[in-house]
């Protein structure tokens, strides 16, 4: 399969957007939301705008799990009947669409064509993965150990698997995997869970973590640094939870025997658009993984390297390849799930969710298992409403609070914080996850399934390691 087709694949619509419920189920089923926003005002009053959120938001989140009216009009049904039913302002509703992280996969789609059509992808795959062979576990194996290693010199997890995403479907090319095989799929949810993941426990490798960092320094005075967070996290939610995903992967989407590669045929000299795009994309990742010396946001030198990969002398892509292979699609699903989040925050409704939550779980000093197991559990029941990148911001607020029921030191539940976002339930709750899916064509189902046995190999296994490792260290009594 060539290049073009690759890139073409990438601005194709995924599979998974066609319904799996029936059609007119669905229908209905959002006309009965419809009369209940319209109805709510009359009855409820002053808490309408409050139950009408609670009320979209589950549709929403429903219809993205199970695919009940497809991704883009899922989207687009949210922004509607949001700012149709004054559920919040539309800046707000449509806040995602001007925050970085929109930004970031805008600028990134842009490189991420760019990889494909000028066949820089199947150099770079060569390059990375070289020693892969024709195991498919060593593939996975090489995928995720790419996604995790490159978590330590970038610091945007959208940007990582913008980066990786174009390089591994070359990958999965030269292996012979195409979309309709098991192997390609496992590549690509590999690129996707592994980016996210385990970079949890980096800091700062993603959104989560970062947010959390500065909301504990703003809030409580209290600074996190790499080395205490590193060794804290990494051991059980990052390497353990790698090995685990790897392991996972080999099972939900195994590929028998071994795989035919390509023959290494000579991909000749580098182009002068290959050269280019070199020279862009290393300063890019340079500009990246030095953020903080910088303070320019991972969006803007996104941004920049995909507006340089098309304005002349560098011009790598035209308008017309860029218009013609750009799909608009999978930046409004990334933009309605921010939106979700804001949603959820100017309603009140994360606060009113966690309080209830905290006051169902009746924390008991010195009940330390029961406590920490309750903590987790308000996490999750948090998360699939806000993403894993609202998390920190809706649950840092209430950590005196849940540190004064449980006894527990304010550190230790900040830090419970990030065995929650790196637990991810389903797809949408980590839009790089989602980037990634959607560049690779792959359906939300299939990565659901990997992100329900993760989520279940890491309560019954890695969180009890991980309560093991924290109290060797200290961090609980």
């Amino acid at each position: 399969m060539n290049d073009t087709s690759a890139s073409t694949r990438i601005a194709a619509s995924p599979a998974g957007w066609r319904p799996i419920a029936g059609r007119y189920g669905a229908v209905a089923l959002l006309a009965v939301v419809i009369a209940v926003l319209a109805w709510l005002p009359y009855e409820v009053g002053e808490s309408a705008r409050l139950v009408g959120a609670a009320v979209l938001i589950a549709f929403i989140i429903a219809s993205w799990a199970f695919n009940l009216l497809g991704e883009p009009s899922t989207s687009l049904v949210f922004l509607l009947l949001a700012i149709l039913f004054k559920l919040a302002k539309p800046d707000v509703v449509l806040s995602g669409f001007t925050s970085p992280a929109w930004w970031l996969v805008f600028g990134g789609s842009i490189t991420a064509i760019a990889v494909q059509t000028t066949g820089f992808g199947r150099r770079l795959a060569r390059l990375f993965f070289a020693r892969a062979g024709d195991s498919y576990p060593r593939a996975v194996t090489a995928v995720a150990l790419a996604s995790v290693g490159l978590a330590f010199l970038m610091p945007s997890t959208g940007g990582r698997v913008l980066l990786l995403t174009p390089i591994v479907i070359a990958f999965a090319e030269h292996l012979g995997l195409t979309p309709d095989r098991p192997g390609y799929t496992g590549l690509i949810v590999t690129v996707a869970a592994a980016s996210f993941m385990p970079a949890t426990a980096i800091l700062p490798a993603n959104v989560p973590n970062s947010i959390l960092l500065g909301a504990a320094q703003a809030q409580y005075g209290i600074e996190l640094t790499y080395g205490p967070y590193l060794l804290l996290h990494f051991p059980v939610l990052g390497i353990l939870k790698m090995v685990v995903l790897i392991w996972m992967v080999c099972r939900l989407f195994p590929e028998p025997g071994r795989l035919t590669p390509e023959t290494h045929r000579d991909l000749g000299a580098m182009s002068h658009d290959e050269k280019t795009l070199a020279v862009l994309l290393g300063l890019s990742l340079v500009l990246f993984a030095t953020d903080f010396l910088h303070g320019v946001s991972p969006a803007w030198i996104s941004l920049g390297t995909g507006l340089l990969c098309l304005l002349p002398p560098f011009g790598v892509i035209t308008s017309k390849t860029f218009s013609e292979k750009f799909n608009l699609a999978p930046i409004f699903y990334i933009g309605s799930i921010l939106g979700v989040g804001a949603v959820v925050a100017d309603s009140g409704l994360g606060e009113r969710v966690s309080s209830g939550l905290l006051h169902w779980a009746n924390l008991t000093s010195g009940n330390t298992v029961a406590n920490v197991a309750k903590l987790a559990a308000i996490g999750a029941g948090i998360t699939p409403l806000v993403t894993a990148t609202g998390a920190p911001a809706v649950l840092t607020p209430l950590a005196r609070d849940f540190a004064a029921a449980s006894g527990l030191p304010l550190l230790t539940i900040l830090m419970l914080q990030v065995p929650v976002f790196s637990t991810v339930f389903l797809p949408f709750e980590s839009p790089p996850m989602v980037i990634a899916l959607q560049l690779g064509g792959v359906n939300m189902r299939a990565a659901g399934k990997l992100c329900l046995a993760v989520a279940a190999v890491t309560i019954v296994v890695l969180l009890p390691l991980d309560y093991l490792w924290w109290r060797v260290l200290g961090y609980l009594p």
